[in-house]
This record gives C-alpha cells, structure tokens and sequence, in this order.
C-alpha cells in the first residue's frame, strides 16, 4: 500500500492510493481517528486492516501541492550518519565501525514538493538523500531477523544540512534541525510492496545526478540499524530511521556545490517515488544575529 498525508480544507488527512486516485481513509473507515498516519500506526493491525479495505476503493487525484510530509510529525526522528562507506572516506573520516547516531525534531520535516527554504544563517547548505524507515509495531531490543516485522514501510527523504552548524561543535544537532529542512515523502510504501534491500537511491541537482547508490551499500544495513536503534530505546510507531547518505554531497566536491536558491534537488528511491523541492531563501536580513558560526577544517559529515 501507498499512504500520502493529503493538504484538505480540512486539515492534512491520510489517504491511500486506491485503484483510482487518492482514498481518504478516515471518511471511507467512518472512524475520524484514521484521518492521520499515526493514529493508524498506533492501531495495529485493526488499523492497516483499515486501510487495506479503503485501498480497494476509488478515490480523488490530487496534484503535487497537495501532498503534505507523508509522515507529518513524527514523534522521533533517528539518524544514522556516515552510514556508507564512500561518504566516509570522501569526508576525510574511517569507516566507522560503531554508529553514528543523531536526532532530528518533528518540526524539521517538509512536503516532498514543498519549497526547501535556504536558512539565512547558512552560506553552506547541504543535499543528502536517503531513504527513510517508518516504524510500525515497534518495540525494545528488536533482533535483525525480526525487523521487519517492526517497520510499517519506507520514504525518500532528503536529510539537508547546513554545514558550518554542524561543523563548529562536537555533536550535529544544531546542523541538522534547521525548520522544515528535511523533506520527506510522497508516500509511506508498506513493506509488503517495497523491498529496499537492493534498491538504487539518487540525487540529482539541477539536472544533474550528484548521489548514486544502492542500499545494499550501506554499513548498518536496515534490520540491523533497527536492532540497533531499538537497543537504548524503545521504538514507537511513526517514528523515523533515517538511514544514511551516499557519497556524492555538496562539501566533498571540488570545488564544493551548495545549495542556493532557485537551485532544483530531487532524490529518488526506485520503487517509492521521488522528492523534488525548489530552494528558496529565508526572508529577512539575519546578518546582525549572534550566532554565526565560523566555517572550520574538521573533517566533514
């Protein structure tokens, strides 16, 4: 199944892709509580019952626009960084061999077609496309083999960056939280449609492929990035694995390539769809604001 948070009059509601258009699923269910993703996640199986049943009706088209975040606020968003082995040493880094993991916050997340805003206190601001974990059952210590049964399904999503944050301290919170810098969609494929183990991820800029890699190239593979994830915390559902960039991004090219407004990033996962998000700059003058930080040598993310 495909699931779009769709932007109605009334509000974002989830709709699966029927055998015609988009289905709402909590007028189709009659149940009110199914008009967002996580309530579904929180269901169970009652609820992707649900969902299944509304799947086989036909439904509305909807343009571009009208597609919200497909998981529009995510309680969690865990990250795995330097997850492939050539963004490492592109970076300047070893191949990791423990993970590394971070966090973003729910308000970081963006529609899959919506303006990516360029954050005014960056000049270096970042591309990374990845593919995304959406958490169903969830659960504690979670072994790989039983992964699977964990995840609900998969999105593309595009982990942006503004470098010189994440660079002038120890950890890349703050590079990495900047609103609405992570847009994530067009659709939640369950896994039961979706096998990402092999899968061909790109990044293309303005035309042009910058990312190209498989996910089978990862370091954590995605059972074990939830087993290891579901280690110190209990996963719940709608919450988010972020799983790594490709080599390929913008700080690591010579000369480096940022994002700039009007620039056009698109990252696609073969069997989920792709994102494609025009830049734009921040409005207002920030040149006064405190906190800038200074651009450093430390080895790159």
């Amino acid at each position: 199944m495909r699931l779009a948070t769709i932007l109605t009059q009334a509000g974002p509601r989830l709709h699966v892709r029927g055998r015609s258009g988009y289905v709402d699923v909590a007028a189709e269910t009659g149940n009110p509580e199914y008009a967002g993703l996580a309530a579904v996640l929180e269901a169970g199986q009652a609820g992707m019952d649900a969902v299944r049943a509304a799947a086989g009706r036909d439904g509305r088209e909807y343009g571009r626009a009208n597609l919200g975040p497909a998981v529009p606020a995510p309680a969690r968003i865990l990250c795995l960084g330097v997850n492939y082995s050539e963004h490492a040493i592109e970076g300047g880094r070893a191949v990791p061999t423990w993970p590394e993991a971070f966090v973003r916050g729910r308000d970081s997340v963006l529609g899959p077609y919506a303006d990516l805003v360029k954050p005014a206190l960056t000049e270096r601001f970042d591309y990374e496309g990845e593919l995304g974990v959406v958490i169903g059952a969830g659960g504690r210590y979670i072994p790989a083999d039983k992964a699977l049964d964990a995840i609900a399904g998969f999105v593309v999503l595009n982990d942006a960056s503004a470098r010189e944050w994440q660079r002038a301290g120890t950890q890349w919170t703050a590079g990495k939280n900047f609103e609405g810098s992570m847009p994530i969609g067009p659709e939640v494929v369950t896994t039961d449609e979706a096998d990402m183990t092999d899968a061909l991820l790109t990044t293309v800029l303005n035309g042009q492929v910058m990312q190209s890699a498989r996910t089978s190239q990862m370091i954590v593979d995605i059972p074990s990035a939830v087993e290891f994830f579901s280690s110190f915390t209990r996963l719940a559902p709608g919450d988010v694995i972020a799983t790594g960039t490709p080599g390929g991004v913008g700080f690591a090219r010579q000369p480096p390539v940022w994002l700039t407004p009007g620039d056009l990033i698109e990252v696609t996962i073969e069997g989920l769809g792709t994102i494609s998000n025009r830049v734009v700059a921040e409005p207002g003058d920030r040149a006064a604001w405190r906190w800038h930080p200074a651009v450093t040598v430390k080895p790159g993310f």
